[in-house]
């Protein structure tokens, strides 16, 4: 028996058939359903608010939408891609978006949770850091789509030419008392730490970019709300111009409420991490991690979604290792890095495609894992060494944590 449209509609769950619309590259017109998909999946807040923006939405008007990301480490993490994913489907909406890479705001340094100063970079090290981004978010983001591309900027182009009167003009929509509100500079003020005078333009930068693209929505991660809201005040004052705020919501612990990913401490699962790597870092994620990560890093279906983590702990995890993996770097892939790790730790053996590195036969094996990215500082290596948990499994290869190894051929 054939069915028709309606007919298949109604056998299968709400929420999936949205998600399929909303994937479908083939979508002319924004549904009330498409829209409340989008409007509620990894969303933590939207200012004005959501039913403005649903509005706005339904009414078929295009929107001219960025997200930006700073500059200060060659890898980008899954915690962005929550932001990409959602960014793709307002382009397969057919609205314009943008893919601001922060290289001139990433030489201020960036405050947000920071309790002391960020390291400033220079510009050779900015642009260092940027040469595999696109590469990087490709899987998730159609940035070679002709009939609607993504947009690649950088903020360097406009901020870079502000003259110091410029700067004053745009500094005098702002008080001091507003600046220091934000908690991490009470909290340096109350711990007498230093609090430096260019910290302070950073939200100025920041919101200076959404009058530069004349942009009509940001999105952001709530760590990022205070600058997004520098940004809507300057568009409004020097452009009389509305500006959407779009929050999603941060990877965060729900029990510690520890960030999950974070680019400058070198924490977390990268998008460039090689199939094994990738998997099992998933594999090595706390039980409670599980929904969040499904939620904000998959294409599944919510409701799909639901069925899953009902399942044994392990085996919603596996699942989950597949799908993150499979987005990055494919269906076979993904299934080989599941087969590598069901033989590697369910016998207590050592995977098939260990990454191998050849070193000097004096060099201290700290100095090897950080240079491959093995460990991510001295501090880790230091911090599993104490714990037993950095071994040599045979000669030459060790096992670092959990799903970590590594052959080292000495010379």
């Amino acid at each position: 028996m054939t069915l028709s449209r309606v007919e298949w509609v109604m056998r299968i769950p709400i929420l999936t058939y949205v998600n399929m619309l909303i994937m479908d590259k083939d979508v002319d017109s924004t549904s009330s359903l498409q829209v409340e998909e989008l409007l509620s999946r990894s969303v933590k807040e939207i200012i004005p608010s959501k039913d403005a923006l649903k509005e706005v939405l339904i009414s078929g008007k295009k929107l001219r939408i960025y997200i930006g990301t700073d500059a200060t480490g060659e890898s980008l993490h899954l915690g962005h891609a929550t932001n990409y994913m959602i960014l793709e489907k307002f382009r397969r909406l057919g609205h314009e978006v943008i893919f601001l890479i922060g290289d001139f705001t990433s030489r201020i340094g960036d405050p947000t949770d920071r309790e002391s100063e960020r390291k400033q970079l220079s510009r050779e090290e900015v642009v260092q850091n940027t040469k595999t981004w696109i590469d990087q978010v490709r899987p998730i983001i159609d940035v070679d789509n002709k009939d609607n591309p993504v947009k690649v900027m950088y903020n360097h182009e406009w901020l870079s030419n502000l003259t110091f009167e410029d700067v004053l003009n745009l500094a005098s929509n702002f008080t001091v008392q507003h600046m220091i509100e934000r908690d991490m500079f009470q909290k340096r003020i109350q711990e007498e730490k230093p609090l430096y005078l260019h910290e302070l333009f950073y939200p100025l930068m920041q919101g200076y970019d959404s009058v530069a693209m004349d942009v009509d929505m940001e999105m952001c991660g709530n760590d990022q709300k205070f600058n997004a809201l520098a940004g809507r005040t300057l568009l409004k004052k020097l452009k009389n111009k509305e500006k959407f705020v779009f929050i999603t919501t941060l990877l965060e612990n729900p029990i510690t409420g520890e960030k999950m990913m974070s680019k400058s401490m070198g924490t977390g699962i990268f998008l460039d991490w090689d199939t094994n790597k990738m998997f099992g870092a998933i594999m090595a994620q706390p039980d409670e991690n599980m929904k969040q990560l499904f939620t904000d890093c998959t294409w599944l279906g919510l409701e799909e979604v639901e069925e899953i983590i009902k399942k044994h702990p392990k085996e919603t995890k596996m699942r989950l290792a597949y799908e993150i993996t499979k987005i990055y770097h494919g269906e076979k892939e993904a299934s080989k890095a599941q087969e590598n790790f069901e033989e590697t730790f369910s016998k207590g053996g050592v995977p098939k495609d260990i990454k191998t590195v050849k070193a000097g036969k004096d060099t201290p094996l700290v100095e090897i894992l950080l240079e491959h990215g093995v460990v991510s500082s001295k501090s880790e290596f230091n911090r599993l060494n104490k714990e037993g948990a950095i071994e040599e499994m045979e000669s030459g290869v060790y096992r670092v944590g959990k799903h970590r190894f590594i052959k080292i051929e000495r010379q």
